[in-house]
């Protein structure tokens, strides 16, 4: 069952060839362009434009007053909280282009690893410097995120 509110002002649109998955929510004054396809569990808030060919993936979640143009797509469990541009594909929250969400996304799960290998080099550094200067290392002002013992960082 997906829900399709009626508009207070104005319309709520839906156009020929679109297709409704379930549990998707359509707010007050939606208009959605022809043969779009929405995945089940979409919200999209009120006042908000989507153009023709778009999909959205489930659980994506639109703000309103906002527009998707045309052929643009909406991965899983986006948060969409500007407009986006014709073609673009979007994901993540807040939605972004999708291979610079990717990107992030896989960096982000290289942090811990990457901030242990930044505060090895700040020691090693500090060390060098010190044997060059002759006086006794400083240890770096590093606050180092480390798994507890036993613990794997996924």
């Amino acid at each position: 069952c997906s829900c399709i509110d009626r508009a207070t002002t104005g319309e709520t649109v839906i156009g020929r060839g679109t297709k409704i998955d379930n549990l998707v929510h359509v707010a007050h004054n939606v208009e959605i362009g022809a043969f779009s396809i929405l995945c089940a569990q979409a919200g999209i808030s009120g006042s908000t434009r989507l153009g023709r060919f778009v999909v959205l993936g489930g659980q994506a979640g639109l703000v309103g007053h906002i527009e998707v143009g045309d052929g643009a797509k909406v991965g899983a469990q986006g948060g969409v909280t500007k407009s986006v541009p014709p073609g673009e594909t979007v994901s993540g929250y807040p939605a972004q282009n999708h291979t610079r969400a990717s990107r992030t996304y896989a960096a982000l799960r290289r942090l811990p690893e990457t901030q242990r290998t930044v505060a090895d080099l700040e020691r090693r550094l500090a060390r060098l410097e010190a044997a060059n200067s002759g006086t006794r290392p400083e240890e770096p002002r590093v606050h180092e995120a480390r798994p507890e013992e036993g613990k794997e960082i996924a």
